[in-house]
């Protein structure tokens, strides 16, 4: 489990890769949340909003490690386009679904996130992928 998880907006994986060391600061327009494992919950966001599966998705090398430190450190890494695609043309009530399922799949693990905040989650990263293409740009998450 992460500490924080910061999702954002920049303009490349070169600028993003600038966040590895302090997070992507007041720079990037984000999103941040707290003890999840933001890797997994993308995979299973991604194979619940656009089908596949979770090993499908790793296999296919997702999701793209932009910048990492040795040892465990911190790491930024992109959201997928296919991802970003399937977010932005969900609406609510569509993002909502996905929340719930998330956090059925999740409980079933034993991990326990409320729906609220799940839906809140998945929301906020709806709306950062929907800004990021208005802009020309793609969502990273930053991870520390």
């Amino acid at each position: 489990m992460s500490i924080i998880v910061k999702f954002f907006v920049a303009p490349n994986d070169t600028s993003a890769s600038l966040a590895l060391q302090s997070g992507p600061g007041w720079a990037f327009e984000s999103a941040c949340y707290g003890n999840l494992d933001p890797e997994e919950a993308v995979l299973e966001w991604e194979y619940l909003l656009a089908g596949g599966s979770f090993e499908e998705l790793v296999e296919a090398g997702e999701p793209r490690i932009v910048a990492a430190q040795d040892n465990d450190g911190c790491v930024v890494f992109a959201i997928s386009p296919r991802l970003s695609a399937a977010l932005a043309d969900a609406d609510h009530a569509r993002t909502r679904d996905v929340a719930a399922s998330w956090t059925r799949l999740r409980a079933e693990d034993g991990v326990f996130i409320g729906t609220e905040i799940a839906d809140a989650m998945v929301g906020d990263l709806a709306a950062l992928v929907s800004s990021a293409r208005r802009q020309n740009q793609s969502v990273y998450c930053w991870v520390a």
